[in-house]
């Protein structure tokens, strides 16, 4: 019996091993099924009726293979799962499909029942027993079929008025826990630490001393963004979505705009580092109108005015008191 890392070749296992492998990952897909649908249900009714559906087929498959395992093998089934076979596919953790769209979570779907669809032509092309072949081409024609009918309802979802529907509601959810707290933080720390660095840097004309000022300022005001992001509203009435999510969108992106300008002042050449500051702020402006632009639909040269204007004040402000 061969071993690899502590599993075992899926050309070692026996006719009853791949069955019984079968069985396991058809409840598997239906447990993930199901908690797609339970996780869908309150945003996305008709997406997680769906998976209902699929789940139910998916226990279809499990009993036709138990049935198959019990006519052949009797009734006790060897306790061998995915993890157990060296190069079998994998499913990610369900903790993982919080963070995915709802596209994505449909895509996942249809990829769940391709790989299916492979692991039995696979197995049924390496098994040279004629009624094993047999039972494994039978069930990866099950599974083509299901993968097709699978795909069919994904596609015939996304076409659907309930689908549109729910798109429009994903995305609004999406500005509202991510690119809007997010923005808030690019603006706050993009603008806010003008002032305080190019005052440092101008009052001190020292690259290090800037550059301390900046990642203070930066660290300091992602830390409070965050916080106050997170706390300012938990969610539950407004629709905006997890806290902390909004928390670590606004805070991370807070810390990365006053992270742009300050890092050139690692530079210790003082015009050097300043010429390369001034040239990140204008990207950071014009990005900032471009998010505005793409997500929250203000027009893209209306955006631009008001954050290059705002930036440009507060840059001078910055200056003219480090200047003094």
């Amino acid at each position: 019996m061969r071993f690899s890392m502590g599993r075992r070749r899926f050309r070692d296992l026996t006719e009853q091993e791949i069955l019984a492998l079968a069985i396991s990952a058809e409840e598997d897909d239906a447990r993930i099924y199901r908690s797609f649908a339970q996780m869908l249900r309150v945003d996305f009714p008709h997406t997680a009726e769906i998976f209902e559906k699929m789940a139910i087929e998916e226990d279809g498959h499990r009993r036709r293979l138990i049935d198959q395992h019990a006519a052949r093998f009797g009734d006790v089934i060897p306790l061998i799962r995915r993890e157990h076979v060296a190069g079998f596919y994998a499913r990610k953790p369900m903790w993982l499909a919080h963070n995915l769209t709802l596209d994505q979570i449909r895509g996942e779907a249809a990829h769940m029942e391709r790989t299916a669809e492979a692991f039995y032509l696979q197995a049924a092309a390496r098994t040279q027993d004629p009624q094993t072949r047999k039972l494994l081409g039978d069930l990866a024609a099950a599974e083509t079929n299901h993968a097709t009918h699978a795909q069919d309802m994904v596609d015939s979802l996304s076409t659907s008025p309930d689908a549109e529907a729910e798109d429009a509601d994903a995305k609004r959810q999406f500005v509202l826990t991510w690119v809007q707290p997010g923005l808030a933080g690019l603006m706050d720390g993009s603008v806010s630490t003008l002032a305080p660095i190019f005052a440092t840097a101008f009052a001190t004309q020292d690259t290090w001393t800037t550059f301390l000022v900046g990642l203070a300022a930066s660290v300091g005001a992602g830390i409070s963004m965050g916080f106050t992001e997170a706390a300012s509203d938990d969610g539950s009435l407004s629709g905006r979505g997890s806290p902390w999510k909004r928390g670590v969108a606004s805070g991370v992106m807070t810390t990365v705009g006053g992270l742009g300008h300050a890092l050139p002042y690692l530079i210790p050449h003082f015009w050097t580092a300043t010429i390369t500051a001034f040239v990140i702020v204008f990207i950071e402006l014009w990005a900032i109108a471009w998010i505005q632009n793409k997500f929250m639909d203000t027009p893209f040269f209306r955006a631009a005015f008001q954050v290059v204007l705002g930036g440009a004040m507060v840059f001078a402000a910055g200056v003219l008191i480090g200047s003094g």
